[in-house]
């Protein structure tokens, strides 16, 4: 009498080519959902110039905008030390601009920072009216009318925040508009503490 003959392997190929890509789904949902609960926030996007001086530029003025009756001038990155600077990156065309302009407002009036603004491929007269319209918080406003400036600053989009410690090295970028939660939690005590420094 003979030996049985072997079951074909056919059947078990199959499984696992019907198992593959259910697999591979759960392992994806695995690794979302771990990156969700790890508290990692999704909208920060790191910058390779954290902890490097901030890129040298020298932006002209926003023709004709003037606070406290005299003009505002433009952004030169070499008279930017002293004390902690942030450089705001906006545009009157950028609706998350609106958004974060009334926080803005009240950071422009702590005495231990400076708020300076680049002024993102905008027509000027746009731009003086959305200042005229939500206010003015800002000691230097630069144009950027061709986005040359906010390449060498790794800007993503608009708005985007770069908070520059007192000898102009990049300690922190904000992408996006900034929330109320971010300032409370993150900007002011990075303030408090190169203040401090």
């Amino acid at each position: 009498m003979s030996a049985p003959a072997p079951a074909p392997q056919a059947p078990r190929r199959r499984v696992w080519l019907v198992m593959l890509p259910l697999v591979i789904f759960l392992a994806l949902a695995g690794l979302f959902l771990t990156r969700l609960e790890s508290g990692g926030d999704p909208s920060r996007v790191p910058s390779v110039l954290v902890g490097r001086k901030a890129p040298a530029m020298t932006l002209p003025p926003l023709p004709d905008l003037r606070k406290a009756g005299a003009s505002v001038p433009g952004i030169d990155t070499a008279a930017l030390g002293g004390k902690p600077t942030l450089v705001n990156v906006w545009a009157s065309w950028c609706g998350p601009c609106r958004e974060e302009h009334p926080l803005l407002m009240k950071l422009a009036q702590d005495p231990r920072l400076r708020l300076v603004g680049l002024n993102y491929k905008d027509a000027p007269e746009n731009a003086r009216r959305f200042l005229g319209q939500y206010g003015m918080p800002y000691e230097a406003v630069g144009i950027d009318p061709n986005g040359r400036a906010a390449i060498e600053w790794g800007v993503y989009g608009v708005p985007e925040t770069f908070v520059l410690a007192k000898d102009g090295t990049i300690a922190h970028k904000f992408v996006g508009p900034l929330t109320p939660e971010a300032v409370a939690t993150t900007l002011q005590p990075l303030i408090e503490k190169l203040a401090a420094q």
